[in-house]
């Protein structure tokens, strides 16, 4: 698998054109060679270090800190002339005594000293691992350290203790140079994490110098060793260095992670993915890259999310190999990766990326089958950040329409589907057609009751308007109450005349 792998990465040139003709027909174009390091050293490239490998990289922000560092300096040094030169001036033309001037000068130059011992120690190379001040001080014992460890640290520490004692006199000097850097670590938490990701480099190239070196360790002792380092020294610091608040890992996590979601409609036909998952076979092996890519955020150590990364690929390698009953090519494990992480969808993924990029050993990375891997699922997440249109043959309304939920692409018609299809997958299919038809139910509902709405609310207006034209046309007039009956016999001036009111009698018989 590996050396089918490894050797796509060196495909002739007119391999590379077809390969070219096809990518650009399906919209995903990365060409092999634009994996390796820009600078032509070989090793593999990496977008956190713009296209440069790990040594590339860190020789080119070497020169860079280094020019900021003289440019500061000089700039430090022209200040302090400056202001010497305009004291000078001041004070001879006030008429200064020479002498209170000469112990004016001793002060400034006294000065001058300790800013300049200022200067040098903040703009020095923040990645060396300590002077003799910071070690004796390292020595002291920190509450960070000391404090009660976890059940994963105090096992991989007891590991690490019994992997070094085989190395007798070798082990015990690695053993002393790792506590010293945690502790030196402690004290450097403050710096920004990509000091902190270039002192943890510089840690790892003067171990495996001094073991070369000094202890003649053999090459391959030397990778186990320093595979045992990281996981011993990453581990204690995991929690300080993984996602820190002082960057915007977070802020990534949560963009890449929205764009996933609402990429959800995308199917392996667009992506040209050569997987069937109505193979039971193929549909277990994409459970498992799945279950791998997710499980990377679970581990600390660079080393071991760098492992299910691998064990990933090589799954879909083995997806694409049962599937098309040939050697799966490196033509085919982009598209088939992006797919995975768009079905995964893996928790703080950029987070994940970075963490390895800073804080991994570096010859993973640069070499190997890890390598190639990683630098393939980097490539990958930055398809999905520039997904468009054309790059899964779309047309821009069809594109707009699925992103923003209006539709949905359509499913595998029923008739289509094999006999011996799986009918768990059948079955989803049935439920989606039957979700995708109570969606538009409902949204046609919802379109007449709004409808039904306005229109009630016209009928509404519509009344108030005639009643109101109505009352314009035929005004109401209020004429004056009629006489009472009672009031006519007061107008009678003559009913004094009238006979007495007729009295009650008393029947007596």
């Amino acid at each position: 698998m590996l050396s089918s792998v490894m050797a796509a990465l060196h495909w002739p040139s007119h391999s590379r054109k077809k390969m070219s003709l096809k990518s650009e027909r399906r919209g995903i174009h990365v060409d092999q060679s634009e994996l390796l390091c820009k600078k032509g050293c070989g090793y593999y490239g990496n977008p956190a270090w713009q296209g440069f490998c790990s040594k590339c990289w860190r020789e080119e922000y070497q020169k860079a800190r280094q020019k900021q560092i003289q440019e500061d300096w000089e700039l430090a040094e022209r200040l302090q002339r400056e202001e010497e030169e305009a004291f000078a001036s001041s004070q001879s033309s006030q008429g200064a005594q020479s002498l209170t001037f000469s112990k004016f000068e001793e002060k400034k130059t006294n000065e001058k000293t300790r800013k300049v011992t200022t200067v040098k120690k903040f703009f020095s190379a923040s990645s060396r691992v300590g002077s003799k001040k910071e070690i004796q001080e390292a020595k002291a014992p920190s509450p960070s350290i000391n404090r009660q460890t976890s059940i994963e640290t105090d096992r991989v520490s007891k590991e690490f203790i019994e992997f070094l004692k085989t190395f007798h006199k070798t082990g015990q000097e690695i053993y002393k140079q790792t506590k010293m850097f945690l502790e030196t670590m402690h004290y450097k938490r403050d710096l920004s994490i990509e000091e902190q990701s270039e002192c943890t480099q510089d840690f790892y190239q003067s171990v495996a110098e001094k073991m070369q070196t000094r202890g003649k360790v053999p090459p391959e002792k030397v990778e186990k060793i320093m595979d045992q380092i990281e996981k011993y020294i990453m581990t204690r610091l995991y929690k300080y260095v993984f996602c820190p608040e002082t960057t915007d890992d977070e802020k990534k996590d949560l963009a890449i992670q929205k764009r996933i979601r609402a990429l959800h409609w995308v199917t392996p036909q667009m992506l040209c993915v050569p997987v069937n998952e109505e193979i039971p076979e193929v549909s277990d092996m994409v459970v498992k890259a799945i279950t791998d890519i997710i499980e990377m955020d679970s581990k600390r150590v660079p080393r071991d999310k760098l492992a299910c990364i691998t064990r990933c690929s090589k799954h879909i390698f083995n997806a694409i190999k049962i599937t098309k009953n040939e050697p799966a090519s490196a033509d085919d494990f982009l598209p088939t990766l992006i797919y995975i992480v768009l079905k995964g969808n893996p928790p703080r993924l950029q987070s994940n990326i970075q963490y390895i990029t800073r804080f991994c050993n570096p010859s993973r990375l640069m070499t190997g089958e890890d390598g190639y891997y990683f630098t393939n699922l980097c490539c990958a997440v930055a398809f999905i950040e520039k997904l468009d249109a054309q790059s899964l043959n779309l047309s821009q309304e069809d594109f707009d329409r699925y992103m923003s939920g209006q539709t949905s692409p359509r499913k595998q018609e029923p008739e289509s589907w094999s006999p011996d299809a799986c009918l768990g997958v059948k079955q989803m299919y049935k439920n989606l057609d039957l979700l995708s038809q109570l969606n538009e139910r409902q949204e046609r509902i919802m379109s007449e009751a709004k409808k039904l709405e306005k229109d009630l609310i016209d009928w509404t207006d519509g009344i108030a308007k005639e009643v109101q034209d109505i009352v314009e046309k035929y005004p109401l007039e209020i004429k004056p109450a009629t006489q009472p009956l009672a009031a006519i016999d007061s107008e009678n001036v003559e009913n004094d005349k009238l006979p007495p009111p007729l009295q009650p009698q008393v029947y007596a018989g």
